[in-house]
This record gives C-alpha cells, sequence and structure tokens, in this order.
C-alpha cells in the first residue's frame, strides 16, 4: 500500500510532462502542415538534371 505514495505522483508527473509535451509541440507548429510531407516525398525537385537522366 506504501508503493501508491510513489507510484501515483509519479503517474500524475508523467501525464503532465505528456500533457506539456504536446501543448509544446501544439504551439512549435508541428501539425500545421501534415500534407506537406506526404507530397515531398513524392516531388522531385532535388534531384539535379544529371540524375534525371
Amino acid at each position: 500500500m506504501n508503493v501508491l505514495l510513489y507510484l501515483v505522483p509519479l503517474a500524475l508527473g508523467l501525464g503532465l510532462a505528456g500533457l506539456f509535451a504536446f501543448l509544446w509541440s501544439l504551439k512549435s507548429g508541428q501539425y500545421e502542415d501534415l500534407d506537406g510531407a506526404a507530397v515531398r516525398v513524392l516531388s522531385d525537385d532535388d534531384l539535379t538534371e544529371e540524375s534525371r537522366k
């Protein structure tokens, strides 16, 4: 029963850390361009003229 005195605050702390990480990622713009990465994989803008031949 004494282990709950350590595990409950640890679980709350980890939950708060996850919440702050999620909020930080929202604020830094991680979810603003969800489709851009999928389209950039298919584009060949980074290829040079010699590699296209």
